[in-house]
């Protein structure tokens, strides 16, 4: 999210029926239809285990909750296209679970996608970007087969911030020139965060169990917080990114979503692999954990000595209030809260990372275009599109971070290697040493401030802490959990570690959320109270 600092309506597929005709016909009065809001994957594994429900009816439920909540209703635009072939694929699962056989705890389970991820079926993959419309991929993603292995029904593909948010200094969160504006379930004039905009709010709504998202820097961690639920992004290589559009080999990772600590372990268990097409993922080996629901453990805050980053401590009376609150909470399970202070340090090397970033995400992108189905082959490509098709491409914000990238040359310039070691290299050896010496298990704080009014002609209105910044900079995990309310809108208390310790993050944010209890479903109020 500090690169926000330089930084048509959805389309959706047929599905055989109508999604009217769905919420109409399929089910007779909100009486006779099985509610999946707030439902989570074990109670939804539970129901089609005891033949309650199938999954073909979860999906139908689903799909019938877009079509009232996301394309009417309040109207929250998260869902940018829908597989046509759900029903289907829930229907051979069902089969299976009859014939005796069950993948897994996500066996058919609906999932959403953020469409910056590779699905080789009928739906498009395009970064919520006109100019990839018709890119539809010939592979699937490495973690979009584990899911399908697994189980889990591929639902449809979520709104994003366009190009993952790295497109214009003044981008609104959550708007895409593909998909439109997604918005926030608790306020709906505010902004949902991003770049995975669309698939926190789909978890958040109850569009579906659990969403997949993607971080370059805040882009799981934001839009988790200010969508009240949970969002793990996890250490860069402990999940493939091939056939996931890029911006970063060194901070890009995906990761996952959901309503509970529980429901994104569940995804991030499945998520997590070695896939040799990924020469990060090979730094995994001997980290992955066989089981990650091990390390849910309300006592594990106990003995852990947790940092917070002394400026975070006083800064808006509302925000101060609930980290306060979160803190004694952490205290009262048994930790040891440690002022620190690391943030001034790493604020020498100035936009360090947003160069690494720009020359990253040209090498990147021309990579991915070069052997995708798109019609535009080379980021260059991409910013001509956008120059001839600029009222429909461009109408609100332009492509300033487009332009910049181009203009840079490969990733063996003097000046990127500079640019990665002051930031990717140094965030690493100052957090270790931060880590070392206080003996810390763990930092935490806030993960932004209250969600801002969406404005996408003056882009977003920055709301500060960004406390998961530094971990995605040093390509190490953090995860996300609600932290209380602000007139009705959600904050998140974030925690992070080093490299490979999901576990351990696990165990701490699972500890507080059920110590702590914030979590509500959302309003879909128009706008706040005051």
């Amino acid at each position: 999210m500090q690169r926000r600092k330089f930084i048509r309506n959805s389309t959706i597929a047929g599905i055989g029926l109508s999604l009217a005709s769905l919420s109409s016909c399929i089910y007779i009065g909100r009486t006779g239809r099985f509610n999946v809001e707030e439902l989570s994957v074990d109670q939804l594994q539970q129901a089609m285990n005891e033949s309650r429900v199938s999954s073909v009816e979860l999906v139908k439920a689903y799909l019938a909750r877009i079509g009232e909540i996301d394309k009417s209703g309040p109207s929250l635009n998260a869902v940018i296209e829908l597989n046509p072939d759900a029903i289907a694929i829930a229907a051979t699962l069902d089969d299976e679970r009859k014939a005796g056989k069950v993948r897994g705890i996500l066996h058919g389970i609906p999932v959403m996608l953020k469409d910056n991820i590779d699905t080789a079926d009928k739906m498009q993959t395009t970064a919520g970007a006109l100019a990839m419309e018709g890119n539809v991929a010939s592979a699937d993603a490495h973690i979009v087969a584990r899911l399908r292995e697994a189980g889990a029904v591929i639902l449809g593909k979520t709104n994003l911030s366009e190009w993952a948010n790295f497109r214009s200094t003044r981008s609104a969160s959550g708007w895409s020139s593909r998909g439109g504006q997604t918005r926030n379930p608790y306020v709906t004039d505010r902004s949902p965060c991003g770049s995975s905009s669309g698939s926190a709010v789909a978890v958040a709504a109850s569009l579906c169990a659990v969403a997949v998202g993607t971080e370059t820097d805040g882009s799981i961690a934001c839009p988790a917080s200010v969508n009240g639920i949970v969002g793990i992004k996890p250490t860069v290589g402990l999940v493939s990114r091939t056939g996931i559009i890029p911006i970063s080999k060194t901070q890009d990772t995906a990761g996952p979503f959901g309503r509970s600590v529980r429901d994104a372990v569940l995804l991030l268990q499945v998520l997590a692999g070695q896939d040799a097409s990924d020469e990060a993922t090979a730094g995994a080996q001997g980290y992955i954990q066989p089981d990650y629901t091990r390390f849910l453990d309300g006592n594990a805050l106990s003995g852990k000595r947790i940092g917070i980053e002394k400026s975070y401590l006083k800064n808006h009376e509302a925000v101060d209030k609930l980290l306060s609150e979160a803190l004694q909470t952490l205290r009262d399970k048994g930790a040891e809260i440690v002022e620190v202070e690391y943030l001034a340090e790493l604020q020498k090397n100035g936009d360090a990372e947003f160069d690494v970033l720009k020359y990253e995400f040209k090498d990147g992108l021309n990579n991915y275009l070069s052997t995708s189905n798109a019609s535009v082959k080379t980021l260059q490509d991409v910013i001509e599109f956008n120059k001839s098709h600029e009222q429909s491409a461009m109408p609100y914000f332009k492509q300033e971070i487009l332009e910049a990238s181009q203009e840079l040359g490969s990733l063996s310039d003097p000046a990127y290697l500079v640019a990665l070691e002051k930031s990717h290299l140094y965030t690493q050896k100052v957090l270790n040493t931060l880590m070392t010496d206080n003996k810390l298990d763990a930092v935490c704080g806030p993960a932004n401030g209250i969600p801002w009014c969406i404005d996408p002609l003056n882009g977003d209105q920055w709301t500060g802490y960004g406390a998961y910044s530094p971990a995605a900079v040093a390509g190490y995990p953090s995860i996300t959990v609600p932290m209380g309310q602000v007139d009705g809108l959600p904050v998140g208390l974030a925690f992070f570690a080093g490299a490979w310790e999901e576990g351990k993050l696990i165990g701490l944010a699972y500890a507080y959320e059920q110590a702590s209890g914030k979590r509500q479903k959302p309003g879909f109020r128009e706008r706040a109270g005051y």
